[in-house]
């Protein structure tokens, strides 16, 4: 990976000054949240370039991609935490005093007959007028009203209390898809390097191989067919490193998109690709333990219990309502000839007839929580497949382990048997090369056999809602 560049250099070459100093307050800032985030041993370090790289555990990753500034899905799901308690505070408004005040001062003219003042008796020297004013009305005033009952919105308010409980329990759920899909790239990268180390490894057991069929052949006792072997064999070795190299690059990359942090960062993982065994469970156990964790199925209930006050309050919307209505304010021509009136009273308001407004919104509300209590019943359903499948894999992942590194064992003693036989000319070289390449593939199923496992480690974490468990 390249060093970070200058913002002023050649990666923004249009940028103003202001521009700049914008990005260079931006990667200072994030880099303060990391120093601050961040254990000593994930610390940056320098490179043997002298270049900083950063010493990463999964914990560490975890913790950066939850951070304010970290993964976007983090942020949009506090923002919805925002929405929901602004349509709370919304619907609360409904219960509460509402006061307002107006001062107008006006200059008006009536036309008389527009209002039916019209007289046509004749009179003698008198007409009628037709019009009235211009004359001025200066009036200042206070009004109140309070929603003394309203089921209906009391219902609505509980409705939009229980939404804020919902969106803070899918903050949650995305928090965790978060860790998940950060531990899934954590593991990518171990499983890189690994692959990368197995590759040196392979390298420098071609090299070995072909300095022996070298030596064998400088004795009198090899042909010049086995050192072509084995140099066919290393170089296809270091076409192999050299894939793994890039692929480790490409692991680091979608790890640092993953944790939203600039991708000119050099990782160095502080973990290692390893088996580690966990607690066994049944199936009831897990998904009681689901149940009990899981945030999308806490969701899911408090979106149930959403729909359900939203029923209810359409249901209450046919009760009469009572409130308290008042106004004072002075009124007259003019500021100097006023004086003081008011209303005051209460209302009951009683629905008969609305065309059917409340009818249609009820008829709403009842389909909306029949749905949520369909999609609760399979959501548990698919909770419990998911389950069933991730037991089922971590067992076959981890007997997959277990196998790869019995494998792994036979292989590494018949690479030295081979050598053995091959230096005191009792086999040819193609036993060896042989033997070199069963060793190379149960080194892959190694790595792929504990990739695996970790990966249903966090499939099981997912499905159980513990996926917090494995990056604290």
């Amino acid at each position: 990976m390249r060093p970070s560049e200058s913002p002023a250099g050649g990666r923004f070459p249009g940028a103003g000054l202001s521009q700049t100093v914008a990005i260079m307050l931006e990667r200072t800032s994030r880099y303060l949240v990391l120093a601050l985030m961040l254990s000593p041993a994930a610390a940056f370090a320098q490179g043997a370039a002298g270049a900083a790289v950063m010493r990463l555990s999964l914990r560490d990753a975890a913790s950066i991609a939850l951070a304010p500034a970290g993964n976007p899905r983090v942020q949009l799901a506090r923002e919805l935490i925002t929405q929901a308690r602004a349509r709370a505070a919304e619907a609360r408004a409904a219960l509460l005093p509402n006061l307002s005040a107006a001062v107008v001062d006006q200059s008006q003219t009536r036309n008389l007959e527009a209002f039916g003042l019209r007289l046509n008796i004749p009179l003698p020297g008198f007409a009628f007028p037709v019009k009235a004013g211009p004359f001025t009305v200066f009036d200042a005033r206070a009004t109140a009203s309070q929603t003394v009952l309203n089921l209906g919105s009391i219902r609505r308010y509980q409705a939009s209390r229980a939404g804020v409980l919902q969106a803070e329990a899918e903050s949650e759920g995305a928090r965790d898809a978060v860790r998940a899909a950060v531990s899934r790239a954590y593991f990518a990268a171990l499983r890189a390097l690994a692959v990368l180390d197995a590759a040196e490894a392979n390298v420098r057991l071609a090299e070995a191989v072909l300095r022996l069929a070298e030596d064998q052949k400088a004795a009198g006792t090899g042909t010049g067919i086995e050192i072509t072997r084995a140099g066919v064999r290393l170089a296809d070795q270091k076409q192999r490193r050299l894939a793994a190299q890039n692929g480790l690059t490409a692991a680091h990359l979608q790890l640092l998109r993953a944790m939203n942090l600039d991708l000119d960062v050099r990782l160095e993982l502080a973990d290692s690709l390893a088996f580690a065994p966990i607690p066994a469970t049944t199936l009831e156990q897990a998904l009681h333990e689901a149940l009990e964790l899981r945030s999308d199925w806490q969701a899911e209930q408090k979106r149930l219990e959403t729909a359900r006050l939203q029923q209810s309050a359409s249901r209450l919307d046919r009760l009469p309502s009572v409130s308290l209505f008042a106004d004072y304010g002075t009124i007259g021509s003019g500021i100097d000839s006023c004086f003081p009136t008011r209303t005051y009273g209460i209302a009951v308001q009683v629905p008969v007839f609305d065309g059917g407004r409340v009818d249609a919104r009820r008829a709403q509300s009842a389909s909306q929580y029949r749905q949520e209590a369909i999609r609760s019943e399979d959501l548990r359903a698919q909770i419990e497949l998911e389950i069933r499948l991730a037991l089922d894999g971590l067992q076959s992942s981890a007997d997959q382990v277990k196998t790869a590194e019995e494998g792994l064992v036979l292989a590494e003693n018949e690479v030295a048997q081979a050598e053995r036989r091959y230096r005191a000319g009792a086999s040819p070289g193609i036993e060896l090369t042989d033997a070199q390449s069963r060793l190379e593939r149960a080194r892959e199923n190694r790595i792929s056999a504990l990739f695996g496992y970790n990966l249903a480690r966090i499939d099981l974490a997912v499905a159980m809602g513990t996926i917090r468990r494995i990056t604290e």
